[in-house]
C-alpha cells in the first residue's frame, strides 16, 4: 500500500507540473561603443523550460517605426536543432543566439531586437513570446583635417591692427571630436566665444593678466631683427619698397630671360607701427558642428586674435583632434609666413612686337601662408589696357606694341604677415612679320612708329653693352 501511495503522489506531481505555464526570459549582452570596420557579435541569451518555436532578430530604423528582419530560426523546419520532448520532466535550459557583423559600418548604428518564441507547457497550441533589445553605438574616427585662414587672400595692414582667424575643419567623425589649437607645440589658452568678431572690428582684448610671448616665440636672432625694423621706423627711415632705384647700366648677369630683366631690389615690407606690442595675444575660440546625412559630424574650430606680424611671422600653429576611435591625436600644422622673393616667369621667352605676353608669379623663395594676394602695376605709367593696376597671379599683355620695350612692371605680393615688391623689365624685339613703320601702340599701322622702335632698340643695345 505504501508503494502504491508513493506512485500516485509522483503521478499527481507530474500532472500538476504539466499544467504549470512555461516561462521565458530574454536579454541581450550589452556592448561598449564599437569602431567602424570592426567585427561585432550580438548575443541574445534566453532561459526557458518550454519547447523552442523560433528566434528572430530585427534591426529597428526610423525611430522604431520600421523593423528589418536580419535573422530567423524556425524550429519547425530545423533538422539539427534538439529541443525538449519529454513533458514528464521539467527542465531549465539556457540558449544563446548570436548575430555577427563581420565589418560594422556607420549605417549599422542603431537599436537591435531579439524575439524568442516557445511552446507553452500547459497548452501545446499556445506560444510564449519575449524579447530583448540593445543599441549598437558605432563610432568612426575623423577622415580629414585641414587648417585654413579665414578671409584669404587678405592684404598686409601697415598702420592698423587687424584680427586674424585660423579655421580648422575636421570631417568624418562620429561622435563629434574634440578640437583644440597649439602654438609652437604649447596648448593655447583661448577664451570661448559664441560668435567671432569681424576682421574689421577693433583689436581683441581680455582682462587676463599680461603674459609675455617673447620668451617662447622669439629667439635672439628674430628678436634683434624685429627690434631693428622698429628702430628703422622710429628713426623715420622706413624701408623703401615703393620704387626700385633706376640704373642706366644694368648688370647683364641679372638678366634671367631675353624677354625680361631681373631687378635685384626685392624688399619685404615689414614696417611695424607703434600699435604693435610684444605681449602675448588674447585668443578667442569658437566651435560649430554640422551633422552629416551619414551620421558623422563636421566640426569647425575658429581661432581668432589680433595679429602681430612682428611676433606671429614664422609662428607654428597646429590643430589637434582627440576622438575615442583614435589611438593618438590627429593633427594638421601651418606656419604663418610672409611672402618673400616671388619667382617671375614670362612667356614667350623672347617677346616680339604683336605677341601676347604673360607674366606669372611661379612660387616664392619660401613656403607662404596664408595665400597671398597679387597686384600688378606699371612703374611710371598705366597698364596696356589703361588701368592703374591688376589683381591676380598672372598679368597678360595682349599684342604688345614696340612702345612697351623697356617698360618696368611691379608685382606686389602680400598677406597679413607682410608684403614684398618684385620688379621686372619687358624687352620687346622686332617682329620680322611686321614691317617697320606699320605698328603703333594699339597694334594698327602708322608711319613714324618704326623710327621710334629703332631708337628704343638701339638704346637698349647700347645700355646692355655698357
Amino acid at each position: 500500500p505504501h508503494r502504491q501511495s508513493s506512485l500516485k503522489t509522483s503521478q499527481c506531481r507530474l500532472m500538476f507540473a504539466h499544467l504549470i505555464p512555461s516561462y521565458l526570459t530574454v536579454n541581450i549582452e550589452p556592448l561598449p561603443p564599437v569602431v567602424a570596420g570592426d567585427a561585432v557579435t550580438l548575443k541574445c541569451n534566453f532561459k526557458t523550460d518550454g519547447r523552442m518555436r523560433e528566434i528572430v532578430w530585427y534591426r529597428v530604423t526610423d525611430g522604431g517605426t520600421i523593423k528589418q528582419k536580419i535573422f530567423t530560426f524556425d524550429a519547425m523546419f530545423s533538422t539539427n536543432y534538439s529541443h525538449m520532448e519529454n513533458y514528464r520532466k521539467r527542465e531549465d535550459l539556457v540558449y544563446q543566439s548570436t548575430v555577427r557583423l563581420p565589418e560594422v559600418r556607420i549605417s549599422d548604428n542603431g537599436p537591435y531586437e531579439c524575439h524568442v518564441g516557445i511552446y507553452d507547457r500547459a497548452t501545446r497550441e499556445k506560444v510564449v513570446l519575449a524579447s530583448g533589445n540593445i543599441f549598437l553605438n558605432v563610432m568612426a574616427p575623423p577622415t580629414s583635417i585641414e587648417v585654413l585662414a579665414a578671409g584669404s587672400p587678405a592684404p598686409f595692414s601697415r598702420y592698423q591692427a587687424q584680427n586674424f582667424t585660423l579655421v580648422c575643419i575636421v570631417s568624418g567623425g562620429k561622435p563629434a571630436p574634440m578640437v583644440y589649437f597649439k602654438r609652437d607645440g604649447e596648448p593655447i589658452d583661448a577664451v570661448p566665444l559664441s560668435e567671432l568678431p569681424s576682421a574689421s572690428s577693433g583689436p581683441l582684448h581680455d582682462s587676463r593678466p599680461f603674459r609675455s610671448l617673447l620668451h617662447r616665440d622669439l629667439d635672439d636672432t628674430k628678436m634683434q631683427k624685429s627690434l631693428s625694423l622698429l628702430d628703422t621706423e622710429y628713426r623715420a627711415g622706413r624701408p623703401y619698397t615703393e620704387r626700385p632705384p633706376r640704373s642706366l647700366t644694368p648688370d647683364p648677369s641679372l638678366i634671367l630671360q631675353p624677354t625680361t630683366e631681373n631687378i635685384p631690389e626685392t624688399v619685404v615690407s615689414r614696417e611695424f607701427p607703434r600699435w604693435v606690442h610684444s605681449a602675448e595675444p588674447v585668443y578667442f575660440l569658437r566651435h560649430s558642428r554640422t551633422p552629416g546625412s551619414d551620421g558623422t559630424v563636421e566640426v569647425r574650430a575658429l581661432l581668432t586674435w589680433t595679429l602681430n606680424p612682428q611676433i606671429d611671422n614664422e609662428a607654428l600653429f597646429s590643430c589637434e583632434v582627440k576622438h575615442p576611435a583614435l589611438s593618438m591625436p590627429m593633427q594638421a600644422e601651418v606656419t604663418l609666413v610672409a611672402p618673400k622673393g616671388p619667382k617671375i616667369v614670362m612667356t614667350p621667352s623672347r617677346a616680339r612686337v604683336g605677341d601676347t605676353v604673360r607674366i606669372l608669379v611661379h612660387g616664392f623663395q619660401n613656403e607662404v601662408f596664408p595665400e597671398p594676394m597679387f597686384t600688378w602695376t606699371r612703374v611710371g605709367s598705366r597698364l596696356l589696357d589703361g588701368s592703374a593696376e591688376f589683381d591676380g597671379k598672372e598679368l597678360v599683355l595682349e599684342r604688345v606694341p614696340a612702345e612697351l620695350n623697356g617698360s618696368m612692371y611691379r608685382c606686389t605680393a602680400q598677406n597679413p604677415l607682410g608684403s614684398t615688391d618684385t620688379h621686372t623689365r619687358l624687352i620687346v624685339f622686332e617682329n620680322p612679320n611686321i614691317p617697320r613703320g606699320t605698328e603703333d601702340s594699339n597694334g594698327s599701322t602708322s608711319g613714324p612708329s618704326g623710327v621710334r622702335l629703332t631708337l628704343v632698340l638701339t638704346l637698349t643695345v647700347v645700355l646692355e653693352l655698357t
